[in-house]
């Protein structure tokens, strides 16, 4: 009778051969779960400074597709930036393909070293970004009417600075963890 591959492990050097692989394949695995970092697009051009990008009269044009990549909702954003030293305020006015309307006003903190901070009145607590070459994230939690009550969803929110004129935006929205969709933006500065 010959041993199988399993009685193998039960000795000692086939346990320490069988989680030496098992704790391989975890790092593998979990190192192909991460994300991007602000850091990795620090030797990106043009760089963004978001203080000029946003600064005076710009539209986007965007989307919001479901989980399954419909597209749910269209939508065109006019938007004003000014700026006093360290701190900004972007109004943006949202109209959608179905005729509504709707306001965000940003107040944004430059803390230094690419690092930002964006409150909104339907934000829940504090927008934290960083930022780094062409490249910025935000991360925060939106109040979100949905048919009558209010949700709390999470952004994981990226700009990519294209030029001077066109950024692009994309923002995947979560709850607990689970993936609602995406918001899909390009902007052009006037």
């Amino acid at each position: 009778m010959t041993p199988n591959r399993l009685s193998n492990a039960n000795t000692a050097p086939g346990r320490r051969l069988a989680l030496a692989a098992l704790a391989v394949a975890t790092l593998t695995l979990g190192s192909g779960c991460a994300g991007p970092t602000p850091a990795d697009y620090r030797s990106e051009k043009p760089v963004l400074d978001l203080k000029q990008y946003f600064n005076g009269e710009l539209v986007a044009h965007g989307i919001f597709t479901d989980r399954s990549g419909q597209v749910v909702r269209r939508f065109v954003v006019a938007m004003t930036g000014t700026w006093q030293g360290n701190q900004g305020v972007l109004d943006e006015r949202f109209t959608y393909s179905d005729g509504k309307t709707e306001r965000r006003v940003w107040r944004l903190t430059d803390l230094g070293n690419g690092r930002w901070e964006g409150r909104a009145d339907d934000v829940v607590g504090t927008a934290t970004g960083e930022a780094a070459g062409n490249a910025l994230n935000w991360r925060y939690t939106l109040a979100l009417p949905v048919d009558g009550r209010v949700w709390e969803v999470q952004f994981d929110d990226w700009m990519y600075l294209v030029d001077d004129k066109i950024m692009l935006n994309k923002a995947v929205m979560s709850k607990f963890g689970i993936r609602l969709g995406e918001v899909t933006l390009s902007f052009t500065k006037k």
